[in-house]
């Protein structure tokens, strides 16, 4: 995967756009995707003033409604992936507990603990909690939010999830912002910048004719066309 990677400026153009504009471009250079590799239930999100994050995924397993049995993740192991190279990381844990949520995993402590090796923000079926408290800058993405970490634990990591409609896999490039997440295929990330750029040249023609002063039907059907003819 080594000579996939992208470079810092790379993820900086895709860090530029919003993940419904990320879905935008993917659907011209990857059209086979365009109803497949996104979240599709809602998401709690605390902080939505945050930008969009781009990231390796790193992939998990919880459970909290029952006390850990043997043959569980080791936390410590589960954190040595997590600080793994490639980086930087968002963490995507799937919550297989028939009442996804029960216990938070994420909360203050673990927050900083991801942050510190390297690890951009969560996007999670399970449960956050101590809001104000979690780290800096730290993206939260979430089923819900509760005031109990119950029993929760790692049950496995490093496998396959899938977290409110969106399957990843381990190292998985994913984008997320306040409207949820999406994988980006690594062999066409970096022609996703430039079809993002067309279809906003395309919107801003229509924008800008639905806001122009004595805008109707007319200006409008005539944006639409100009934006249509635009390559």
């Amino acid at each position: 995967m080594t000579d996939q990677l992208l470079t810092e400026a790379e993820m900086d153009a895709l860090r530029a756009l919003d993940t419904p504009t990320i879905c935008n471009a993917l659907e011209i250079v990857a059209p086979e995707r365009r109803a497949i590799g996104f979240t599709t239930t809602p998401l709690v999100c605390p902080r939505t003033e945050l930008p969009p994050i781009v990231g390796y995924a790193r992939t998990a397993r919880q459970r909290s409604m029952r006390p850990a049995q043997a043959g569980i993740a080791d936390r410590v192991e589960y954190y040595e992936y997590v600080a793994e190279a490639p980086g930087p990381t968002i963490v995507i844990i799937e919550d297989i507990d028939t009442q996804p949520g029960y216990g938070a995993f994420w909360g203050e402590v673990n927050s900083n603990i991801h942050k510190a090796i390297g690890c951009l923000g969560v996007i999670t079926s399970g449960s956050i909690r101590d809001i104000p408290d979690c780290a800096e800058g730290f993206q939260l993405l979430a089923g819900n939010i509760g005031p109990s970490h119950a029993h929760v634990h790692i049950v496995d990591f490093g496998g396959p999830v899938n977290v409110h409609g969106m399957d990843v896999e381990s190292n998985d490039l994913v984008h997320a912002d306040q409207h949820g997440a999406v994988v980006i295929p690594i062999e066409v990330a970096r022609d996703v910048p430039a079809a993002a750029q067309k279809i906003i040249d395309r919107e801003a023609i229509v924008l800008e004719a639905c806001k122009a002063p004595g805008a109707g039907i007319d200006s409008v059907k005539a944006a639409l066309a100009k934006a249509a003819e635009y390559h």
